[in-house]
């Protein structure tokens, strides 16, 4: 869920998308309009991995989140170090440095909150919540990017944010006590995204350094700031028992397995279709709510959890669709999402 802002960005939309950046493979002239089923099906196994990277952080609840991201973070940053060094690269490069540090600090923030909303929310509903980021990156894409932002964006946003009001459902609409409303829960997973998206804008302006800078740089910084606020709470601590350890190491081994297999079905399939092959995400969070935790989730979560996902989903097939021949049927038949 979270690993999804840590690579290359899948669907903020541009006419005139980079062929020589290190974060985005190389691309020719002719767009390709034939679907690989390899990428497409890497890109599911990634969001299995992912899922459960996040069902154990719902599961390890005597474990601080910011300790598990901070492990998590770990995860990331080991296999990155021999790739970095592989490539020969510059961990912090000059006239970027900035920028990365800025990317660290929103990326380890937007983790923190996801970790924290999962803690304290359903599963599935803080799953959907995060999964929105890709609509709010466009809206962040028209004001700091100066993209084209069309009807197409607006309503894809109305979409979102009626799914999310269905799935956090505050007080003041569906006349509930606010005495029995964890306001924290909902609010960490919405602040979560607004970070996230921040990530991707802040990507698309280091798209020309190599991914293993990126990642060494956002893993290191984010390990100090997990483990420091961790500390300075005295929630710090080593796992109690055999199971719970091994549920640690596994929470690593997930996030960089999920990380992996996203970065190569990217490379396989177009960057739309692979984030609409990645919304089995959400069945996966819904799934394994029911079944680790016996929440079954009311009518209005899965309505939210619907249109969150359309959102999304319509946002790939234009974003594949952008890649075709502006001549294609396929893509004239579709035009109502270049509005």
């Amino acid at each position: 869920m979270a690993e999804r802002l840590e690579l290359r960005n899948l669907v903020i939309e541009s006419d005139t998308p980079s062929t020589s950046s290190p974060l985005t493979p190389n691309v020719t002239s002719s767009p390709k309009t034939q679907i690989k089923v390899l990428g497409l099906l890497l890109a599911a196994i990634s969001s299995l991995f992912f899922s459960l990277s996040t069902l154990i952080v719902k599961w390890l609840n005597n474990m601080d989140p910011l300790e598990l991201a901070a492990i998590r973070f770990v995860g990331i940053l080991i296999p990155s170090v021999p790739i970095l060094i592989y490539n020969k690269q510059d961990p912090f490069p000059k006239g970027q440095r900035l920028l990365l540090l800025l990317r660290a600090f929103a990326g380890a923030t937007s983790v923190s909150l996801i970790f924290y909303a999962v803690r304290h929310m359903p599963l599935a509903d803080a799953s959907v919540i995060v999964f929105s980021v890709p609509v709010i990156v466009a809206i962040f894409a028209r004001i700091f990017l100066k993209e084209p932002c069309g009807l197409f964006h607006y309503f894809t946003l109305f979409l979102t944010m009626v799914g999310v009001l269905l799935i956090t459902r505050p007080p003041f609409l569906f006349g509930q006590s606010t005495k029995q409303y964890n306001f924290l829960g909902p609010l960490a997973a919405l602040l979560s995204t607004l970070f996230g998206a921040i990530v991707y804008i802040l990507l698309r302006a280091l798209k020309n350094l190599h991914f293993s800078v990126i990642m060494v740089t956002f893993s290191t910084y984010s390990i100090i700031q997990t483990t420091s606020m961790a500390w300075a709470t005295g929630d710090l601590c080593w796992p109690k028992c055999g199971t719970e350890r091994i549920l640690v190491v596994a929470l690593g081994v997930f996030s960089f397995s999920g990380q992996m297999l996203l970065t190569i079905a990217a490379q396989l399939e177009e960057a739309g279709l692979v984030a609409i092959a990645r919304t089995v995400d959400v069945v996966f969070a819904f799934v394994w709510q029911i079944i680790f935790f016996n929440e079954v989730p009311n009518i209005f979560s899965i309505i939210g959890a619907v249109l969150v996902t359309s959102s999304v989903v319509l946002i790939g097939l234009r974003k594949w669709m952008m890649s075709m021949p502006s001549t294609s049927n396929f893509r004239k038949k579709f035009g109502f999402l270049f509005l």
